[in-house]
């Protein structure tokens, strides 16, 4: 029996780190939010967050790693028991960002707040620092060659213009290589069609499977002109794992 290939559903990720301030009865509440891949570098930014503020009262955090969040730390440095971390954390979970670090710094005003203001206040100003994050989908997709004649481009052009497809690269020899990215379930559609158009003369094969960074999640049947600005890749996440393996050469 042929084994079906597992779904891999799409999550959220920090793009690039925020940061905010929320006050509560004179208390200042500062989020810090950093995108991290691993226990290690959360802690470090943990750390690096408590010696920036090491005049604060508290330093409390959270921390999801992976994209099924297999892992999940929170502390409350001090506040009472189950009323800065816990919240954190649940606030990460619910907004479904995986593989993401924050760190609030409470200066106390003068004022108890009570449970039930510390959950609120430390809530709100992760809230808040995810609003002030970039953050992006990852959506599970395929890499694309699509190699043809000289007659059949302009078909092709024109069938990835329509679904809101742009080439990530196109090479010109005595025949013409484009590589495309999309996402995987869009993949049988867009065969389909440009084999259909091109007589079956276009050549197509799957490169890569990876996660890369989409703005929605949009079906390759309501991919239409009028669509085509909700599914532009953003290529952000591929020019910062780019940066990092050029950082580790130059070591």
């Amino acid at each position: 029996m042929e084994e079906k290939e597992t779904v891999r559903e799409p999550y959220r990720m920090v793009l690039e780190g925020g940061q905010a301030e929320l006050v509560e009865k004179k208390s200042r509440f500062i989020a810090n939010v950093r995108p991290v891949e691993s226990e290690a570098e959360a802690v470090a930014f943990i750390d690096e967050m408590k010696k920036k503020y090491w005049d604060a009262r508290h330093n409390c955090s959270a921390f999801v790693i992976g994209t099924k969040a297999e892992l999940t730390r929170c502390s409350d440095d001090g506040e009472p028991s189950g009323t800065a971390g816990r919240p954190m954390l649940e606030v990460l979970l619910g907004e479904g960002v995986r593989n993401v670090a924050v760190v609030v710094t409470r200066y106390f005003g003068g004022v108890l707040l009570g449970t039930g203001g510390l959950v609120r206040a430390y809530s709100g100003a992760v809230k808040e620092g995810i609003a002030a994050s970039k953050i992006g989908t990852m959506r599970y997709g395929v890499r694309l060659k699509i190699c043809t004649d000289y007659n059949g481009i302009g078909r092709i052009q024109y069938i990835l213009r329509q679904n809101g497809l742009e080439a990530e690269d196109t090479v010109y020899t005595d025949q013409v290589e484009l590589t495309v990215l999309l996402a995987a379930e869009c993949v049988p559609g867009l065969k389909k069609e440009i084999t259909e158009a091109t007589a079956a003369k276009a050549g197509i094969e799957e490169v890569e499977k990876l996660y890369f960074v989409a703005p929605d999640a949009v079906s390759y049947t309501h991919l239409r002109a009028h669509e085509t600005d909700s599914y532009l890749v953003c290529r952000l996440l591929l020019e910062k794992k780019k940066k990092k393996k050029k950082k580790k050469e130059e070591r």
